[in-house]
C-alpha cells in the first residue's frame, strides 16, 4: 500500500500514523494516573507556541518597510 504513493501522500499517512499513536501513549498515561501524561504534552506546547510567536516577531523585526521614500497626497473630503 505505501510503496505506491507520492512523497506527500506517504508523509501524511505517517503523521496519521503518528498522531494515532501519540493518542494512544498518552490515553495509557491518563488511565495510569501518570503526571507525565499531561505534563509533556502541556510543555510541547508551549515550546511550540513560543518558537511560533518567536519567528512571528523575528520576521516582523526583519522585514523590510516597502513603502520609504513615498509621499502621498492627503485630499480634503468635501462632502462630509
Amino acid at each position: 500500500m505505501l510503496a505506491g504513493m507520492d512523497r506527500t501522500r506517504l508523509t501524511g499517512a505517517v503523521l496519521m500514523g503518528a498522531a494515532v499513536l501519540e493518542l494512544l501513549l498518552f490515553l495509557r498515561g491518563l488511565s495510569r494516573g501518570s503526571y507525565a501524561a499531561v505534563a509533556i504534552p502541556a510543555a510541547l506546547l508551549v515550546i511550540v507556541i513560543s518558537a511560533l510567536a518567536f519567528w512571528v516577531g523575528w520576521t516582523l523585526l526583519e522585514a523590510q518597510d516597502e513603502l520609504d521614500g513615498l509621499e502621498f497626497a492627503v485630499e480634503p473630503i468635501d462632502d462630509v
